[in-house]
């Protein structure tokens, strides 16, 4: 009589479970029970599931806590180690090599290339370049390498990769559910199954500063942390993502994944791409952003597995374009300027433009004083007296330590 009560109690718990997550009723109750009871599919492996969704309804499997992936050998030029984000915080290691990662379709060739220069030109460590692209773009890129001086090829090796989406996954809905191509990120811990770690930019990203610094945040990240970003907006009044958004987002003001660190490991432990797929059919109807959106969606239910940095890391328009609310890009300078919505081939933001032009004429090889630092600094004091210009010492500052030591 007791094993039958007992039995009858946990029943009626797991049906009290189920009833909050359709009513749903989330925060720190969806904390506490295991939403995976509601699904005849579970996992001791799944984080917290995310309400009104269960990976067993689209016919997902979980990742076995206990499976290891089969022994593979490793190209080389992929073999990374990043400063104690394996090991454990605090231990940190020297850089063997880093990993840079982007997706480029369309009218994006001069841009993407303009980019692996500028993060060609102000790193030193070994560093595997990918680029997901389209058939036809893929010898542009081969050219762009072989053009480069021996000494920076010798160091960076290029790897590209054909837009491509999982089996089962509709590539078409995928490649235009924003910019083209970009939710290619999304896929990219199944898809780069032998890279450990990367860091992923938008095409319309430049380096103002070594990789280096960027790539060091995986040391600072805590074992929890599977991912790094800095946030959408500081400051709540031109807030988008407070304002605007129709679905749940990271934090206050949601966090930009235009510059994104991406602990791959954790990610596929994480079950990473199971949530994806889900999460584009529950929300399609109110996203605005894309893959940006579904990132911000697991986040938001996950907060502690996000590592946030600060907007130095990834400066855009909308920092500046009313006043200046980026404080630490003004004290440490920028460290990557990112002009989205087209801001470098426009004249909306001057100042953008002037830092796209300086990097778009400099050739690797050149003396970064004389045919870089210089001539940016001409074209962003003729920007001076615009909203970003006004902050022009931030553009140079970060670069500036650079050519002072070279």
């Amino acid at each position: 009589m007791k094993m039958k009560c007992t039995y009858r109690l946990l029943v009626l718990l797991g049906a009290a479970s189920c009833l909050l997550v359709l009513l749903g009723i989330t925060g720190d109750v969806s904390r506490i029970l295991d939403l995976g009871r509601c699904s005849s599919v579970s996992s001791q492996n799944s984080p917290v599931s995310l309400p009104l969704l269960s990976r067993s309804a689209y016919n997902a499997t979980p990742a076995s806590p206990t499976s290891k992936p089969a022994a593979t050998k490793r190209p080389q030029h992929l073999v990374t180690r990043w400063e104690a984000a394996a090991v454990g915080h605090g231990n940190r290691e020297k850089i063997t090599r880093m990993v840079l990662a982007v997706v480029c379709c369309g009218d994006r060739l001069n841009e993407t290339r303009t980019m692996l220069k500028s993060a060609a030109a102000l790193s030193h460590s070994p560093l595997t370049m990918i680029v997901f692209t389209e058939e036809t773009l893929k010898s542009a890129f081969t050219e762009m390498h072989s053009s480069w001086p021996v000494e920076v090829r010798f160091r960076i090796t290029l790897d590209l990769h054909s837009i491509t989406f999982p089996p089962g996954q509709d590539a078409a809905t995928w490649r235009k559910l924003f910019k083209p191509c970009a939710s290619q990120r999304l896929f990219m811990p199944s898809l780069l199954h032998e890279v450990d770690a990367l860091i992923y930019v938008d095409t319309d990203t430049l380096f103002l500063a070594p990789l280096e610094h960027l790539w060091g945040h995986f040391s600072a990240m805590n074992a929890s942390h599977m991912a790094a970003m800095a946030p959408e907006h500081e400051d709540l009044a031109t807030g988008w993502y407070n304002r605007f958004a129709k679905h749940p987002y990271y934090g206050r003001l949601g966090v930009n994944s235009g510059v994104m660190l991406m602990n791959l490991t954790r990610l596929r432990r994480f079950g990473w791409e199971e949530y994806v797929v889900p999460i584009y059919k529950f929300y399609r109807l109110a996203i605005t952003w894309g893959d940006q959106d579904i990132i911000n969606i697991i986040f938001h239910f996950h907060p502690d597995k996000l590592y946030v940095y600060g907007c130095e890391y990834n400066l855009r328009p909308d920092h500046c374009m009313y006043m200046s609310v980026c404080k630490t890009a003004e004290i440490r300078g920028i460290f990557v300027l990112h002009g989205n919505r087209g801001t470098f081939h426009t004249n909306k933001q001057p100042a953008f433009r002037a830092v796209y032009q300086a990097w778009d004429e400099y050739q690797l090889g050149q003396d970064l004083r004389q045919d870089l630092y210089y001539p940016m600094q001409r074209f962003l004091l003729k920007a001076s007296n615009t909203t970003c210009g006004k902050i022009h010492h931030a553009f140079l500052k970060a670069l500036s330590s650079i050519v002072r030591l070279r």
